[in-house]
């Protein structure tokens, strides 16, 4: 698969993640057996561009390419400034966020609030593809199927979007509307995928191999992208990619392979971030490892009162090392784990 000039390694995605996809995660999903990965959003508003937010999420230090910058906004130009400021700190391919559900954003009319006016919509996109063509970077889009049950348009915006330049399109089997409840549907992702040329990408709901090929299957899609699923087993990915290929589960990790991948994620994450920040940052990370493994629920109540690194490297390595002495790999149902019903970080 490719976009634009770009070959992938596979079809599978890891999702931008509100507060989640940073380079570390992203740079370890891709070691995990993701194809591909895009940043959490960036604004596209400029008196931002400087601020620590800002400058952390568009961070690509040693992050292998192609590297993908989603963008949000609700102007035209500022758009169009936004992808060239990124493509300026090496963003390879530019997203437009139109997928977005959070109050926050749809408020002022960004992320899927997008989809309710067609003409803005494809106004940015045909904006930002004319900042991104003359310097041959991609741009990729992810939407929703709609705003509501009663307008789904995405089949609509996506034929449009085509025709403007944009050279991939994710569609998130939800509307707006629903935001992360019900299940995802991939009638709408299938009749996305039979009116374009371009590649389009199938999300929402996919948290196994077998989902992933049924999603596959339902759909023509080219791709799938993973996300909630990914949060505390980066693994999926490689899972994922071998059931495809033979048909076969891969045994779960083993407990030590799981505490060695923890321990780099956060030596990794403490690194972008400073002390205080990192540390309450991965408090979330680690809770998404263990909240399925025995004790994991107890071991995150004492985790989250830890305030220095340090400490909490030394209790996750003890927490694993105790889980060590009564397992050698993780529990088959810890490993592909069933579909996540919260929302404390956002696929976007």
């Amino acid at each position: 698969m490719h976009i634009g000039q770009f070959a992938l390694a596979n079809p599978l995605f890891v999702a931008p993640m509100a507060g989640v996809t940073d380079r570390p995660f992203r740079q370890l999903c891709k070691t995990l057996g993701a194809g591909y990965a895009v940043s959490e959003m960036v604004t596209s508003r400029p008196d931002l561009w400087n601020s620590l937010k800002t400058s952390r999420r568009a961070n690509h230090d040693g992050e292998p390419g192609p590297i993908a910058v989603q963008i949000a906004g609700t102007e035209a130009q500022m758009m169009a400034d936004a992808a060239a400021y990124n493509i300026d700190r090496g963003a390879q391919i530019i997203d437009i966020n139109m997928g977005c559900p959070a109050k926050k954003v749809c408020n002022k009319w960004a992320g899927s609030a997008l989809m309710q006016d067609e003409q803005l919509a494809i106004g940015i996109v045909e904006a930002v593809v004319k900042a991104c063509a003359p310097r041959n970077v991609p741009v990729t889009l992810k939407m929703r199927t709609g705003w509501c049950q009663a307008e789904k348009n995405a089949v609509v915006l996506a034929r449009a979007a085509e025709a403007v330049g944009v050279q991939m399109v994710t569609v998130h089997g939800r509307t707006r509307e629903q935001g992360y409840k019900g299940a995802a549907e991939y009638d709408t992702i299938a009749a996305v995928k039979a009116a374009l040329s371009i590649p389009v990408v199938a999300n929402g709901d996919i948290t196994t191999p077998e989902k992933a090929r049924q999603v596959l299957q339902a759909t023509g899609a080219d791709a799938i992208m993973v996300g909630r699923a990914a949060q505390g087993r980066p693994w999926i990915f490689r899972e994922i990619a071998h059931y495809l290929a033979t048909g076969s589960h891969l045994a779960p990790p083993l407990v030590s392979e799981v505490k060695r991948l923890l321990v780099e994620h956060l030596y990794d994450h403490y690194s972008l971030y400073d002390e205080f920040i990192g540390v309450r940052s991965a408090r979330k990370h680690i809770g998404w490892y263990v909240r399925e493994l025995p004790g994991g629920e107890d071991f995150r109540m004492e985790m989250n009162l830890l305030e220095d690194s340090t400490a909490q490297v030394a209790a996750v390595e003890r927490f694993m090392d105790t889980l060590n002495e009564k397992m050698d790999r993780i529990p088959a149902t810890a490993a592909r784990g069933e579909q996540r019903h919260d929302t404390m970080e956002m696929t976007v």
